[in-house]
Order: C-alpha cells, then sequence, then structure tokens
C-alpha cells in the first residue's frame, strides 16, 4: 500500500509559490533540454512504496534525463524529515531542521503515460543541508546539477541516495527503483531518517582534504614520491554514505595502486595493487583524441552523430590507455571503451534509457 503524509497549507502555498518563480525565471542560465516523464517506475524506499505529489497536490512523477531517473527534492525532503525552503535571491533550495509539518497529500495520476518534456538543467541552483552545501556527481565523477522541471527541483537517484545515505538499485524487468539501508548504521551522512540511532562519529567533519592531499596520503603509504609514480585519477566520490578519494596511479615498474583515502580524515580506507597485465602507456602523441573516439562511436550508431555524444572520458584500463564514449540515439543509451592508440572497440554496452 503506498503511503502519505499531509503538509500544512501554509508551508505548502510558501514552497509552491517560490518554486513556481524560480521555473518563470529567465536569467538562471538553464541549459534546456529533453527528458522522458516516467510514470511507469516504482520508488521503494526501505521497503514501502512510495508516491510523490507537488504541492499542489498533483502527483509528481520520476523523470529520465540521460538515462538517469529524477526524483523531486521536495518530497524527498519530507521523507528525510527535513524542512524545505527555496531561496529566490540565491537560487538555494535549503533542506534543515526537523520537520514538523507532514507530507503532502495528494491524488494518484492514473492516467499518465510515458511521454517526452522539456525541462531545465540549473547549474546556479545550490543544494543546502543543514547549513552544509552538497556537491554532487555521477559514477564517473563527474559533476551533476538539479533539474527543474514544472516549478519542482529534482536530483538524480545517486544524489538523493547520497543525501539520504542509502544505497541505489535497479530492477529493470519491474522498472522499479530501491533505496534500502541495508541494515547499515552510517554515523557522518548529511542526514537520517528511521528508527535506528546513529552512533557518535569520533572523527572531525569540518574539513575535507584535497585531491593532492589524499594523493599524498596515498604516496606515502606505499612508500613512493611523486617522481616515482603517474598518476591516473584522485577522485572525490561516495562510498557507503562517506565521502572518499579513489586514488589510482603506477610505479616505474607498471605496478598499479589503488587506494581509498578518507575525505574528512585523510585515513587509508582500502588499497591494492597489481602489476598483472600492466604496460608503459602510450604517449599523448599517438593518442586517437576525443574526436575520432566519439566518431568511431557515432559511426556504431544507426542513425547516430557525433551530436548525440552525452560524454567522452580518457581513462586507464589495465594499464591502456582508452576513451570511454557514451552516446544516445532513439531512446537507447550506447556505452563504448575504444583504445586510445589504435581506435579498436574494447567493449560495447547497450540498453533502453526507459530501463
Amino acid at each position: 500500500m503506498k503511503k502519505t503524509k499531509r503538509l500544512s497549507a501554509a508551508l505548502a502555498a510558501t514552497v509552491f509559490a517560490a518554486t513556481t518563480m524560480a521555473f518563470s525565471m529567465s536569467a538562471l542560465g538553464a541549459t534546456n533540454v529533453q527528458a522522458q516523464l516516467a510514470p511507469n517506475f516504482t520508488i521503494v524506499v526501505d521497503g514501502v512504496e512510495r508516491t510523490f505529489y507537488h504541492v499542489s497536490g498533483e502527483e509528481a512523477h520520476p523523470v529520465v534525463y540521460n538515462g538517469t531517473t529524477y526524483l523531486p527534492l521536495r518530497a524527498i525532503g519530507e521523507l528525510m524529515g527535513k524542512n524545505v525552503n527555496w531561496d529566490q535571491d540565491t537560487l538555494t533550495v535549503t533542506l534543515s531542521g526537523t520537520r514538523t509539518a507532514s507530507s503532502v497529500k495528494g491524488t494518484e495520476d492514473t492516467s499518465a503515460k510515458v511521454q517526452n518534456i522539456s525541462a531545465q538543467i540549473c547549474e546556479e541552483f545550490t543544494i543546502m543541508v543543514d547549513g552544509v552545501k552538497q556537491t554532487f556527481t555521477d559514477a564517473s565523477g563527474n559533476v551533476t546539477y538539479p533539474m527543474l522541471y514544472n516549478g519542482s527541483t529534482y536530483l538524480p537517484l545517486r544524489s538523493i541516495g547520497q543525501l539520504m545515505g542509502k544505497s541505489v538499485s535497479w530492477n529493470a524487468a519491474t522498472k522499479t527503483v530501491t533505496l534500502s539501508s541495508d541494515g547499515l548504521v552510517v554515523t557522518d551522512a548529511d542526514s537520517f531518517n528511521g528508527t535506528t540511532t546513529p552512533t557518535t562519529s569520533t572523527t572531525t567533519t569540518a574539513g575535507q582534504i584535497t585531491a593532492e592531499e589524499a594523493k599524498s596520503k596515498a604516496l606515502a603509504h606505499a612508500g613512493l614520491t611523486s617522481s616515482q609514480v603517474t598518476f591516473v585519477k584522485a577522485q572525490l566520490d561516495w562510498e557507503n554514505g562517506r565521502r572518499v578519494y579513489e586514488v589510482e596511479f603506477y610505479g616505474k615498474d607498471y605496478t598499479e595502486y589503488d587506494y581509498e583515502i578518507d575525505a574528512s580524515t585523510g585515513a587509508v580506507l582500502s588499497f591494492d595493487y597489481d602489476a598483472e597485465g600492466y604496460q608503459a602507456p602510450a604517449s599523448a602523441g599517438s593518442y586517437i583524441g576525443e574526436a575520432k573516439a566519439k566518431s568511431i562511436a557515432a559511426g556504431q550508431v544507426s542513425g547516430a552523430t557525433t551530436a548525440n555524444v552525452v560524454k567522452v572520458e580518457f581513462d586507464y584500463d589495465d594499464g591502456r590507455a582508452e576513451y570511454e564514449v557514451k552516446l544516445i540515439c532513439n531512446g537507447m543509451e550506447h556505452e563504448f571503451e575504444i583504445d586510445a592508440v589504435s581506435g579498436k572497440i574494447l567493449s560495447r554496452d547497450t540498453e533502453s534509457v526507459y530501463d
């Protein structure tokens, strides 16, 4: 059974007016995008199927953009037990305090269909949770931004999971998104909900180390210096509700080192190294380049051009330089790994953006 709560009329009117104003602004610096409304998706949070509503009482359906599912932030604030506020002057959505009002009660939209919609990606929007500015990234470490659709602010599922300290899973067969705590006690997430009282963290969360400091921590642990290695990445990410740096480098003997460094304390959380199959990288001048990688990928998809490419990223995998290319065409998402030297397609994965 779907469960909903009630929001006070006064607060509802305030938030609705603010978000409607935000949608009508012409100076946001927002990017207009084509997305898809996904009323056929089911959202389950800690074992309970959820239906979300706008302040007006209309059902708020998930939205899919670039293969990523977005959910309305205000409704998520209700689940988190946070008050939600919009500041028109600073373009800031704030989730804070302990919510005293109930969630919105609305009418389910049983006639909604999957359809293309127009939305906006808003880089100038700021998300604050209990006084802390939030920055969100996708699985590849790329910064993601809020979406504005029909007067409501949406965030990607991965970002929602970060805020709630929950893992996110997808069942393509039933089109079900699940956010769950997995029975874990998270002590340093932005906020907590549920019946379990989190234990008190003994580490400071006042600051965060830089990527360079994370690299230094990893080098010190490995007993190496910067002159002895070549860094592949030092990327900020989330792991089980905790901010971590994923640091990867290889030594002169081509041994590959992978570290996870706590972004708050600098502690080494995990590490491993592997020399098997590693080879010297080619010189940068021998790489095919991003433009060629895009062209190769687009040439594999009927009807696609390089304009359909939404991501191209240079990386190393088992010592081999490669380009990771993602393109979306005719409702299908295609991901390629392309050898950065030869242009050979190393792997390809294709799925529907509605899955």
